[in-house]
Formats: C-alpha cells, structure tokens, sequence
C-alpha cells in the first residue's frame, strides 16, 4: 500500500445522520494519514462535499419501519444488487456501510461474496442487545468490525457471538446544543413548592407516537394543576407533526408553548425542571443534558404483538441500558396513566431522592460515554487497521 497513494473508500449512507458520520471518518483518515481518500458508493451532501458522486439518491434508502420496508422491497432489493456490483467491481481498499441495516447489511455480504479480500466496517452496532440477537453471529462472516456508538454495545457484541466492535463515542457527547442545556442545568435550581415549574413535554416525532400520547400526557398536567402544581409547559416538537401538536392541544387545560426551531429547544432543556417524553433518542439527549424525566410510550397494535416476542432487553430506555440502572421510570401501553405520570413527574419536581438518584447516574452516563479522542479519529483507525490486515493476509 503505497503511502502517497489515493485511498480508495467506499460508503453506504442513507440517513442523513449517517452521512455525517461518514464525512466525519473521511475527513479523519485524510488528517491522519495525509492521504486523499477517493470515494464511490451511497451518500448525501456532506460526503458529496469531499467528493462522493452517488449511484443514486441515499434517500431512497432512508426507510423507516417494517411497513415501508415491505412496501418498497422491490426497488430496495434491486438498489441492494446494484450497490453491491458497483463496489465490488470498483475494489475499494475497504467498504464502510453506515446504520440503515435493512439495506447496508444486505450490500456488504453481496459484497462479500462477490470480493472476499474487500474489508467491510460498519458503524453504528444495530440493536441486536434489545432484539432479534441471532443478527449478531449472524454478521459475522461479511463484517469484519463493528464501530459502535454505545458504550455496553461492545460486550453484547462478544456475548452474542457477534464481529468484533470497538467503541468511537457518540455525537451527542459533543453537541453543542446539548452542552449548552447541561451548562444551565448544571447552575443552582429553585425548587420551592410555590414556584412556577418548568414542564419539558416530548411526544415523540412520528405522527403515531403524537396521536397515542398527547391526550395522556395533557391529562397528566391537569391532574397535576388539579394537585396545585403551577406549570410552565414547553413542548418542542419537528415540522412535520407541529400541526397535529397544535390541534391535539386544544383540549388541554394548560397550552404548552410549542417549540420548533433547534435553538430555542435547547434553551428549553437548559430550564426544564423535569420531563414527560416518549421513549425514544431524546431520553439520552436528556440524560447528558442532565434533565430528570418520566418515559412512556404506546404501540400499535401489530407492532405490539410482534416485538412482544421478539424485544430481549430489560429497558427500552437508552439512559437505563448505559448506566445499567433503573434510573428512569418507563411505562408503555396500558399503563400509561395519566393519574401516575402526574405522580411519577411530581417526585421530580422537588428536591426528591427520586431527582438525585437521577442526576447522579446522568452524571454516570456523560464518564460512560466520554472519549479521550474524537470519534472520527477512533473509527479512522479501525477502518485503517483493517485495511493493513487486509494487505497482509
């Protein structure tokens, strides 16, 4: 391998948050290497900002959920073959696929299989810890390592019999818009009993979610109006479901200011005194942000009857399975009462052992997932590390 030769990568990135990641790692492998790095395969903007030219849009891959995975199962399965011939007839010095497993996992064991010397990374662990683990061993012979973002992810990868994974950090560690709300949670905080307290409300980003947790949730603020609680309700949300957030309110005794720009959301977390949410990724915003939270959620009913048997893990709650403790209380599906929600969130609103037995495991957390170097660098090493393997054998 010629040290002022091209590196020649290949990517698969569908997600936009995956196309970051893979800019991320490009950039790293030209800083510490002082190679180019040629690239060809799937990606958005910011790798087509270092040079990638896609075989087609990464968009189309962007597939949220089993339904739409069905539904497009004809274009996704000839992309899938396209993808694949188009790498391994390029003979990249390592293919790196990112998230979106549905699509990225089926590219790399055709690739696999159609060029075998080819090393294949992937990034970011797929949740084979909270269900369908037989997709960990299963991995194993067209991975060659796992970059996971997840610090328990690495031993569940061992005990599971899965590829090799080596922990790079997650981005919410270093998003400033979280550091910023960790800063003004971190400051001395007025509990007093007749103080105005700050309700953080997240019902989640898909208009489902919204539709099955807006009316509990508005009835556990009424209840705690009713308790004499006097609340300030903030409820960030996305474009795409703010209208229905609007007209979900009006029934509300209490209207939350509905919040949509990213700024003003993490201004928000910064005052939030606690939070209701739906379970989901904001609850390790959240934790590193160092926000006291009660999780809920609410299935529909196909996909309750599937992951009922197929879900292993103990939580559903990123912040529980990171400090292995039952720090966040989660309720889903019939038991999600407003009358408890309303309790659950009341121990939180006052200098409560419940708060800080909290704060201190998200404290825990941010020491869990803090990394002495900058993800990019760590993933940049493995996939190099690879490469030299690859050239040896």
């Amino acid at each position: 391998m010629a040290a002022d030769k091209p590196l020649k990568l290949a990517i698969v990135a569908g997600e936009e948050s995956g196309d970051l990641l893979g800019a991320d790692i490009v950039r790293s492998l030209e800083r510490t290497t002082g190679r180019k790095v040629q690239l060809v395969g799937i990606g958005g903007r910011h790798l087509q900002q270092l040079g990638l030219t896609p075989l087609f849009d990464g968009g189309e891959i962007a597939l949220m959920g089993f339904s739409a995975v069905l539904r497009d199962l004809p274009r996704l399965m000839r992309r899938i073959g396209q993808t694949a011939a188009m790498i391994a007839a390029e003979r990249p010095d390592c293919l790196v696929t990112i998230d979106s497993p549905d699509f990225s996992l089926r590219v790399a064991r055709k690739v696999r299989a159609a060029a075998p010397t080819i090393p294949i990374v992937h990034y970011v662990c797929p949740s084979v810890w909270a269900w369908r683990p037989g997709r960990a061993v299963a991995m194993k012979p067209y991975v060659d390592h796992i970059l996971c973002i997840l610090p328990f992810e690495v031993k569940a990868l061992a005990r599971l019999g899965g590829p090799p994974g080596t922990y790079v950090g997650h981005r919410l560690t270093q998003d400033p818009g979280v550091l910023s709300a960790a800063k003004a949670q971190s400051q001395p905080r007025d509990l007093a009993d007749d103080r105005v307290k700050t309700v953080l409300v997240l019902p989640g980003s898909r208009r489902g979610e919204v539709r099955r947790l807006m009316e509990p949730f508005g009835k556990a603020m009424s209840v705690l109006r009713q308790r004499g609680h006097r609340l300030r309700l903030l409820l960030p949300t996305v474009p795409h479901v703010a209208e229905l957030v609007k007209a979900s309110i009006a029934s509300w005794d209490d209207k939350p200011e509905i919040i949509i720009e990213p700024e003003r959301k993490w201004q928000a977390f910064g005052k939030a005194d606690a939070a209701l949410i739906a379970s989901g990724t904001v609850s390790l915003e959240l934790a590193l942000a160092g926000v006291p939270m009660v999780s809920s959620y609410k299935l529909d009913p196909i996909a309750r009857q599937l992951l009922q048997h197929l879900v292993t893990t103990w939580s559903a709650l990123l912040p529980n399975l990171i400090s292995d403790r039952a720090l966040v209380p989660e309720f889903y599906d019939q038991y999600v009462r407003p009358e408890n929600l309303a309790r659950q969130l009341e121990a939180l609103l006052a200098d409560t052992g419940m708060r800080a037995w909290q704060k201190a495991g998200f404290a825990e957390i941010a020491r869990r997932m803090a990394t002495e170097r900058p993800s990019g660098e760590i993933a940049a090493e493995v996939v190099m590390g690879c490469i030299r393997r690859a050239n040896r054998e």
